[in-house]
């Protein structure tokens, strides 16, 4: 890297300081998803080349990367699920299959040319933050190091899979997959199959396996909301006309966005999100045969107190010879099948776990070390709960920052628009941290505070907490870390600029200026 930076950093030129095995940059982004994709077009836009994308996987995309089960798409419709800034105007269908936005993602990092500021293959273990250099060091699985002055955790919630504990599991001879590190090259043709979850990912790929197994035995601990999916191509005349005439693509994309926004209202209303269940309890009716199978499937709690799903053939899979719906839960695993907890046992040639990600934060980021101002480890800060400043940045932790952090998750939009809306306040943060000539900034404890505490308050009377239910949504003692309680608008409205007395700003005590020299 080379370059002159002018805000006040320690002299790292010196060979006696630098480590071969040491990268110094100005940002250091981890995590090659939507949200490192977007931050790294944003600095590139903003001047900004002194940065590194470190990504843990072989490729870009995250999510869209490593989940290639079979049916795997979005919940999202597919002008909605894509940067505002790079509108595509050739998707296919409504909503997008995993191949479609795994291509657009592509298409997207060589369109601006990210792949040179990425290291592949490259696992951040820890970061740690030096206040009187004002310089973070990220350590690297292979034993090298990062140092730079802001760093964007940019992993997300939902990429450590979930792993069940069942007894005797390590017994089992048979093969186990996971929804999330799908194995392409085992053949499913006439084995028996046994699922177990019926999240997301299981109403995906369910149709798609039955169609091959010889027999599939789905075991379902709490049954979902399922609504019909728009599975309606884009015809030949709408794409040509959202190429010829951009502003009506963006009409299309605004429309989708206001019907998505609407659906905040029965959030804050659960009554008004019991009306629809008799119509969708109508709907799994009319689609499954078996009354038993039928009343099995439709759910006990309030419409949307858990992630509602979309597909048209999960429930019709219920009416194939060869597919089952257990409830029972799961007792033991054998050599060769699966017991249940009524006694009954299953032949099992193969198990596919649809359990989900480990989604909190303290518990996947619990041997990734982070260390801010002296007597400061994220770890111990959020014993209790995993709490941020509009998502974003954490108190006590300068110049680090998050996307999709804390209470940024959505339950009705795209979570596109909240990465975004993130990303420009960064940028703010960035920007005015270096016309002020200062070298770090740290969100105000009593400001992060104030904000949790009347979030916390917000959530309460959403359906979220008051749908009869225990979602990933929440932790284990029922506090909502997930989810903005409000409409994606009022949360860009927040975070469109950076308020200064919501923070403290510092300048380095070892204030030299630095002319880059570090190898790459």
């Amino acid at each position: 890297v080379t370059g002159v930076q002018t805000c006040a950093l320690p002299d790292l030129t010196s060979q006696a300081r630098i480590n071969v095995k040491t990268r110094r940059v100005k940002v250091a982004i981890v995590g090659g998803g939507f949200g490192g994709i977007c931050m790294a077009i944003k600095l590139r836009e903003a001047g900004i080349d002194d940065f590194v994308l470190l990504e843990k996987g072989s490729g870009m995309g995250g999510t869209w990367y490593h989940n290639s089960y079979p049916g795997a798409a979005c919940d999202v419709q597919s002008h909605m699920y894509s940067f505002s800034f790079e509108g595509n105007p050739d998707w296919s269908h409504r909503y997008s299959g995993q191949q479609e936005i795994h291509n657009y993602i592509q298409g997207v990092t060589d369109k601006h040319g990210l792949r040179q500021y990425t290291r592949f293959n490259s696992e951040v273990t820890g970061a740690h933050f030096d206040d009187k250099a004002a310089l973070w060091t990220l350590d690297m699985a292979d034993g090298s190091q990062v140092v730079c002055q802001h760093w964007v955790l940019a992993s997300g919630p939902l990429h450590v899979p979930s792993f069940p504990d069942f007894k005797g599991m390590e017994n089992f001879k048979g093969k186990i997959i996971h929804s999330a590190q799908w194995d392409h090259d085992y053949d499913m043709a006439g084995k028996k199959v046994v699922s177990i979850g019926t999240g997301a990912s299981a109403i995906q790929y369910v149709p798609h396996v039955a169609k091959e197994a010889g027999q599939l035995t789905v075991v379902q601990r709490t049954p979902p909301w399922i609504i019909p999916r728009d599975e309606r191509a884009y015809s030949g005349l709408s794409k040509w006309m959202f190429r010829r005439f951009p502003a009506l693509r963006k009409l299309h994309r605004l429309r989708l966005y206001l019907s998505n926004e609407a659906r905040v209202v029965p959030i804050f209303n659960p009554r008004l999100a019991k009306l629809a269940e008799p119509a969708l309890k109508a709907f799994i009716h009319y689609q499954v045969k078996d009354k038993a199978t039928a009343r099995k499937l439709v759910p006990s709690y309030t419409l949307g107190c858990k992630r509602i799903l979309i597909s048209n053939n999960y429930y019709p899979t219920f009416n194939r010879d060869n597919v089952a719906l257990v409830t029972e839960g799961v007792k033991e695993i054998r050599e060769n099948s699966i017991v249940f907890s009524d006694g009954t046992e299953q032949q099992a040639d193969c198990l596919v776990l649809c359990t989900g990600f480990i989604v909190d934060p303290r518990i996947y980021m619990k041997d990734f070390e982070i260390t801010g101002l002296p007597g400061r480890r994220l770890q111990d800060d959020w014993k209790d709960a995993a709490e941020a400043y509009l998502g974003t940045t954490v108190s006590g932790y300068p110049n680090m920052f998050q996307l999709v952090g804390p209470n940024t998750g959505l339950g009705h939009n795209s979570i596109i628009f909240m990465i975004e809306s993130q990303v420009r306040y960064i940028m703010d943060a960035i920007t005015k941290l270096d016309k002020r000539g200062d070298a770090w900034l740290d969100v105000k404890q009593d400001v992060q505070d104030r904000y949790n505490d009347k979030l916390q308050e917000e959530l309460k009377g959403t359906v979220w907490q008051n749908g009869g239910c225990m979602s990933w949504y929440q932790q284990a003692d029922g506090r909502n870390t997930a989810l903005w309680p409000h409409a994606t608008f009022q949360f860009m409205a927040r975070t469109w600029t950076v308020s200064m007395k919501d923070y403290h700003w510092h300048t380095a005590v070892e204030s030299v200026p630095v002319k880059e020299a570090a190898v790459g």
